[in-house]
């Protein structure tokens, strides 16, 4: 951990939690090409939120994309500490995500397009009624959870899909770390009860 302050007695110190992904920023600050590490580390993560929230793979691939040139470009301005909060190079990548997915849906909204539906990917068994049983099952859940409002789905996505903590998706949704636990348990049981009925 970093302590920001005058000194640890200081009643105006805040804790930062030290960033694994630090060392990879700084080079990557210093020399562009060091960026790689970061983009192996993460791509996969953003491309699969991607996927979920926009169902459409080119479409997941090219906000893929626009996240990483966004965070490339603006990487000198990465800081962990600002504004009172602390901040992780991870959350910082989810929150332009984030927006670049807003923004990719306003551009959708103004031309609209079919979209191409979601590829579940179920381990192939021996047990055909197994598999197309367990195959419904996810198609539910995956349906009920894309029928959330936009807050609560994201919630439910970063906390389960990319197993991101409350106060991660609250830097990346600008709420408190409580208010994301209530988002999430509404959400849940939102899920809960259309699986139900």
């Amino acid at each position: 951990m970093l302590w920001k302050g005058r000194g640890r007695s200081s009643s105006t110190a805040v804790v930062v939690p030290f960033d694994a992904d630090r060392p990879a920023v700084e080079a990557a600050k210093r020399d562009p090409d060091a960026f790689g590490q970061l983009y192996r580390k993460y791509v996969a993560q953003i491309y699969s939120l991607a996927l979920y929230e926009t169902r459409d793979p080119h479409t997941a691939e090219d906000v893929t994309e626009a996240v990483f040139l966004r965070a490339l470009s603006g990487l000198d301005g990465f800081r962990e500490q600002g504004e009172g909060a602390a901040s992780t190079f991870r959350a910082w990548l989810y929150t332009i995500a984030r927006h670049t997915i807003s923004n990719e849906r306003r551009r959708d909204r103004r031309h609209p397009a079919e979209p191409i539906e979601l590829a579940l990917d179920l381990r192939a068994t021996d047990d055909t009624a197994a598999t197309a049983e367990t195959r419904l099952e996810a198609e539910r859940a995956l349906a009920a959870v894309m029928e959330l409002p936009p807050e609560r789905r994201q919630a439910i996505i970063l906390r389960f899909v990319h197993e991101l903590s409350a106060r991660e998706i609250g830097e990346i949704m600008g709420k408190s770390e409580g208010a994301v636990r209530v988002l999430i348990h509404r959400a849940l049981a939102s899920v809960r009860q259309r699986l139900e009925s």
